[in-house]
């Protein structure tokens, strides 16, 4: 059976993992046989790898020395982005 989805909608544009490096949400995806969400995204460095996560991973909350933080922060949207990485995703 097919999860029912939710209408909302991801916030595209640049993240920084808590870990340090940063990502590119390009959009989210469903599931085909059990619909779940994920989220696209391209690593900002290195071979700029294109990943997949689960929505409700990638937005969760992770604590790190004791304290809660964000998996993924939000850093601006695709506005705010240089052009040389913006032509980078569609690559």
């Amino acid at each position: 059976m097919v999860a029912q989805q939710s209408t909302e909608k991801i916030q595209k544009g640049r993240y920084r993992h808590y870990k340090g490096g940063e990502y590119f949400v390009i959009d989210q995806a469903t599931h085909s046989e059990t619909g779940e969400r994920f989220v696209v995204y391209r690593a900002l460095y290195g071979d700029q790898g294109l990943w997949i996560r689960p929505y409700t991973m990638f937005f969760e909350t992770v604590v790190i020395n004791g304290q809660a933080v964000p998996r993924f922060a939000w850093l601006g949207d695709e506005t705010s982005d240089s052009s040389t990485t913006l032509g980078r995703l569609d690559q």
